[in-house]
Parts: C-alpha cells; structure tokens; sequence
C-alpha cells in the first residue's frame, strides 16, 4: 500500500470510530440525562426494583451513565469508559429487565446486551491509536 493509501484508510478507521463511540454513547447520555431531571421518577422505580438507597442508586446511575456517556463520546479515558459502561449494561439488563413474560423487557434485556458487547469491543480496541 502507498502511503497515501495507508492514511485514507486510516482517517476512514478513525470516522468510523468515532461514528461508533457517538452511536453507543448518545443513549447511555440520553437515559442519564432523563433521570437528572426526572428523580423522583427514577428513584421511585429504583425502590420498586427493591433496590436498597434508591436516592443513591439514582445518583450512581446518573454518573455512570452521564459522565461515562461523555467520556465515551468525546474519547476521554475511552477504554475505561467503555469497560464500565459494559458492566452497567449488564447490571442493568440483570436489574430491571428480567421479566420473560414481559416481550418489552426482553427486547430491553437483549438491547442492553447488545450495547454491552459494543462496549466490550471499545474497551479492546487496540487499534494504531489507542484512547486511553
């Protein structure tokens, strides 16, 4: 390959890249930013998931998702933003969304799934340039 060759393909790499961090990261942001301004909503879901201190696991939720969202989609501490927020998905998915018989919160388990395995393969990324 040519050089030049070598950096169109790179700069392509690098859009998809980022496309893909934004994709993944603009409903992790969304969802937190729907509980900053809805607590009271969150944290009356949160104690009917029989979660103990839902004003704490409100708060939590809302930093996981809002400043690992960021992170994610303004490649800050990428790798780690990722890692995390493919535990959350997981949590999450395991949390709030194991009702079978419900096909809606199938759908959401098998999204947050989905997101995870994103996630994960943010966090492996060991591309030529590596956000850490």
């Amino acid at each position: 390959m040519t050089e030049e060759t070598m950096a169109r393909v790179s700069t392509v790499s690098d859009l998809i890249t980022v496309l893909a961090r934004a994709l993944l990261s603009i409903p992790i942001i969304w969802a937190g930013f729907w509980k900053a301004v809805e607590p009271s909503l969150y944290q009356t879901n949160f104690a009917h998931l029989g979660l103990p201190l839902p004003m704490a696991a409100w708060a939590v939720a809302v930093a996981v998702e809002v400043v690992g969202g960021l992170a994610l989609l303004f490649g800050i501490q990428t790798r780690v933003a990722a890692g995390v927020l493919s535990f959350w998905c997981i949590a999450t998915a395991l949390v709030a969304h194991t009702n079978f018989s419900d096909p809606n919160m199938q759908i959401h388990f098998m999204k947050n799934v989905v997101m995870a395995g994103g996630f994960l393969y943010v966090a492996a990324d060991r591309g030529r340039r590596r956000a850490t």
